[in-house]
């Protein structure tokens, strides 16, 4: 499994640069989400973290720590300019020769961006940052356009543009780091090790015949350990299935452990439950997921 770390530039406190009505901390978490889902959902042997998935405040040396301790085999920041200029760039440490492996990667992710970003080509950089310094794995930092440019900013708040930035990163991902697309042959044979996703994958629409109202009076409880780094969870209206996925995260492991009251069941193993900050919402926790009823 290939161990890709995502990390979105900046966040909370941080904005990064600002445009007319848009943050880079913003549109970087866009991005960097964007790209999470893709690799998740297409190819079967890349697994991703990322440094934050919310409007939270996480500092450079956090970023490294926690792509270091989790033992990633790539290091991909993602960034928004400003300063006056125009287009797209992106950086390796300064300290690499052009014959690395990290150049190599570089060269072949840079090539992807530039076919879909529709932004001019500023060029392979080399600087001495943090994230690609501190950083255990190969690594690198991409500039995404300038915020404070009229042309390249309209684009920041086009979608459509989000998604082809994010696919040029990816497809660049996937030749460089050697990504094995997934297929129905290979859903097939892996049936075992997906028995969570093909959960989720079930609309929950045409599961109204199943769901399972907890009315009786013996009220069961879903423990998530705090040995898990985060949860899932899904809006109610919506089919339990990645890309609907709440952007916010149910995280065990600052709380020592948290517990709910199970209010219903949508599909084997996908649970309502009451959260105090969005609500009722529905999660996965199969018994492969560390999670205890009881």
């Amino acid at each position: 499994m290939v161990k890709i770390f995502v990390d979105p530039g900046h966040g909370g406190s941080d904005p990064g640069a600002t445009g007319t009505g848009l943050a880079e901390k913003d549109v970087t978490l866009k991005i960097a989400t964007r790209i999470r889902d893709m690799l998740e959902d297409e190819y079967e042997n890349a697994t991703v973290k990322m440094s934050r998935t919310g409007d939270q405040t996480v500092s450079l040396e956090e970023r490294t720590d926690m792509a270091n301790a989790w033992g990633a085999d790539f290091y991909l920041a993602v960034h928004i300019n400003s300063g006056g200029g125009t287009g797209y760039e992106d950086y390796i440490h300064d300290l690499l020769s052009n014959n690395s492996r990290t150049a190599e990667i570089q060269r072949t992710i840079h090539k992807e961006v530039i076919k879909l970003n529709d932004l001019i080509d500023r060029g392979i950089k080399k600087a001495n940052y943090h994230v690609l310094r501190e950083s255990n794995m190969d690594a690198m930092l991409s500039e995404n356009g300038f915020i404070d440019n009229t042309n390249d900013l309209a684009k920041m708040k086009d979608p459509d543009w989000i998604n082809n930035v994010a696919r040029g990163h990816v497809n660049g991902l996937a030749k460089a780091l050697n990504l094995h697309k997934l297929t129905k042959t290979t859903k097939t044979t892996t049936k075992t090790a997906s028995d969570s996703k093909k959960a989720l994958q079930r609309p929950a629409s045409s599961s109204s015949s199943y769901t399972k109202e907890s009315t009786d009076s013996k009220k069961k409880t879903l423990f998530l350990p705090a040995s898990a780094d985060s949860w899932r969870i899904y809006p109610l209206n919506k089919d339990p299935i990645k890309k609907n996925a709440l952007p916010d995260q149910l995280r065990p492991s600052k709380y020592g452990g948290l517990q709910y009251e199970i209010l219903g069941e949508t599909w084997p193993n996908v649970y309502i439950i009451q959260t105090k900050q969005l609500g009722k919402v529905q999660i996965y926790a199969g018994p492969e997921t560390g999670a205890e009823i009881k």
